[in-house]
């Protein structure tokens, strides 16, 4: 059903992204007909890891330096341990990110995704979850964490791992669906 035809929808990422934490969003905003743009500083393709080793190539759609957060609808920040930790350490990435956060549009991060959005500073009081291991870190930049399988607040999507895809995947075409959302 395509229920999100007419939007535009940005995934940033680096080499070493978790392959099916960008893979199966992406195909599950496809079908429900947004346009997904894969952002990255790279030029011409992103390495995913698969588990325990380098897998496909996907192609990058826009550079991050000619990318506008203004053009897209919401954000969506694939996971993988190597990915957000590379993207932490760019200021384009960042404030890529906080354009979302500070706009109450839709963003979406799971596993070790949300590492990147405390970078940000805007976490204080988010109701998040991400991989357990990232619990700490959220906790320290003021999220309330919780250990559950997708947790929105106001537009900001997270979830722990890939079997909590499914849920995930859901989640972000409601939250797109419904738009901008007010800060509470």
């Amino acid at each position: 059903m395509a229920t999100l035809t007419g939007k535009k929808v940005a995934i940033i990422t680096e080499n070493g992204f978790e392959e099916v934490e960008l893979t199966s969003p992406k195909k599950a905003l496809e079908d429900a007909g947004a346009e997904v743009k894969i952002v990255s500083l790279q030029k011409g393709k992103v390495r995913a890891w698969n588990h325990d080793h380098w897998s496909i190539e996907i192609p990058v759609d826009v550079v991050l330096n000619e990318a506008r957060p203004e053009d897209f609808d919401a954000l969506l920040v694939p996971g993988g341990v190597l990915n957000p930790d590379q993207m932490r350490a760019h200021q384009e990435y960042v404030e890529f990110a906080k354009h979302f956060l500070t706009e109450g549009k839709p963003l979406a991060a799971i596993c070790h995704g949300p590492q990147l959005l405390i970078e940000t500073g805007l976490l204080e009081g988010r109701n998040m979850t991400s991989y357990p291991s990232v619990k700490t870190d959220l906790i320290n930049a003021g999220a309330k964490w919780a250990d559950k399988e997708v947790v929105a607040d106001n537009g900001l999507v997270t979830s722990r791992s890939p079997k909590d895809l499914p849920a995930f995947n859901n989640k972000v075409i409601e939250e797109i669906k419904e738009g901008v959302h007010t800060h509470a």
